[in-house]
């Protein structure tokens, strides 16, 4: 049996139809089969590959810290230098009141983590999250997830779970004394890039303060500056009690964070005591990958020419059969007529070395996420492509 038949064999599917490139090689921002066709990547493994497939700096810190030691104790117990020198890199460039950073294996583990933090500081057991909201599939993650075809066949899910509607006003009265938490994605990535009202945004920011409710963002897919600014909040005029990071976060490698301020954090640490616990979060090797690949993103600069890049994919997208293109910074969503013009096109773009995908919660629309450093020349090869396979389907 060759790979591809022992994949579909051995290792567990999340649907019956994967696209199943064998991938040999990546670098940058192309993939290579076993065949030895490239690819372009435009989504740069769902937002994970900010600053590109096999950043040197990044390949080369984690040979170091491999050298060094990699798994010594479960998280919390040595001071482990990776962990230490990035908690510091990322709070220097965070507000005064998120100092304070929990390494977790991944996004979800991320918003599980902080999901406990707001009941465990605030006493409180209510959680209020948005329809067409993605936080993860955990238990605790796909209780807050908002789309009922997703969760509903892994019921029952947690109790004390609200649903509110994004960007509506009403809403917020839903919000009370009672809430130890409201949690939004700063841009609802799943939903098809779903931007807040930028007033909206604030009001939840007051609803929360009145309240007594912790305010948690989800960053996982917006964050590192996807968006044009190092984190979305900034351009919300807003600061969240708890900041959740993931997926770019390890530069390729495994590795996700709730940060807090070191008041709110420091009630983990008692009654009981160990209130939050993982063993390989935070791991040395990963954080060292991490801090390479956050110092690549600074020193290249790559986030201020997040904005120049959008325009230019703003202005090569353009085709009848485009009903809107929603973005914020490259982070973006083509809608289109249905799923099925957006699968073929899709398709289409894979076979013509272009790597696209759709999203959960607006499967008509097709995802534009790739590295922060694609080209000008790649942007536009990339939407002449995509035009091309809008041509051929809806001819």
């Amino acid at each position: 049996m060759n790979n591809r038949q022992l994949f579909l064999q051995h290792v567990a599917q999340t649907s019956d139809a994967p696209l199943a490139l064998e991938i040999v090689k990546a670098e940058g921002m192309y993939m290579w089969d076993a065949d030895g066709k490239k690819y372009l990547d435009l989504i740069a493994g769902i937002s994970v590959c900010n600053v590109g497939h096999c950043h040197p700096k990044v390949v080369k810190a984690i040979q170091d810290q491999a050298q060094q030691y990699m798994h010594l104790l479960v998280y919390g117990e040595f001071v482990q230098s990776p962990q230490v020198s990035f908690a510091k890199q990322l709070t220097d460039r965070l507000p005064n009141q998120l100092n304070c950073v929990y390494f977790t294996n991944s996004g979800a583990e991320a918003v599980e983590g902080s999901m406990k933090l707001a009941k465990r500081f605030t006493g409180r057991t209510n959680i209020a999250a948005f329809n067409r909201s993605y936080h993860g599939s955990t238990q605790g993650a796909l209780s807050i997830l908002g789309d009922e075809y997703w969760r509903n066949a892994f019921r029952p899910l947690l109790p004390g779970i609200q649903h509110l509607e994004y960007n509506s006003f009403d809403s917020l009265d839903q919000i009370t004394e009672h809430t130890a938490a409201v949690i939004a994605e700063s841009v609802q990535a799943e939903g098809g890039v779903n931007l807040p009202n930028l007033a909206w945004m604030k009001a939840l920011r007051e609803k929360c303060t009145a309240t007594g409710t912790l305010l948690i963002l989800d960053e996982v897919q917006c964050g590192l500056g996807r968006n044009g600014t190092l984190w979305a909040f900034e351009q919300l005029g807003i600061v969240p009690d708890i900041l959740i990071l993931g997926k770019a976060l390890g530069g390729g490698m495994p590795l996700g964070a709730f940060i807090s301020s070191k008041e709110i954090m420091w009630s983990l640490t008692n009654t009981p005591v160990l209130g939050h616990i993982t063993t390989f979060g935070g791991h040395p090797v990963n954080c060292a990958a991490g801090l390479a690949g956050f110092q690549a993103l600074l020193e290249e600069e790559l986030v201020p020419q997040v904005k120049a890049k959008e325009q230019v994919f703003l202005q090569h997208l353009k085709h009848p059969a485009i009903k809107s293109v929603r973005s914020l910074g490259l982070m973006m969503a083509i809608e289109l007529e249905s799923f099925e013009i957006n699968k073929k096109t899709i398709d289409y773009c894979i076979a013509h070395g272009v790597v696209t995908d759709w999203f959960l919660f607006a499967s008509e629309c097709m995802r534009i996420a790739p590295p922060l450093i694609i080209t000008e020349e790649e942007i536009i090869a990339a939407c002449k492509i995509i035009c091309e396979g809008l041509d051929v389907v809806t001819k």
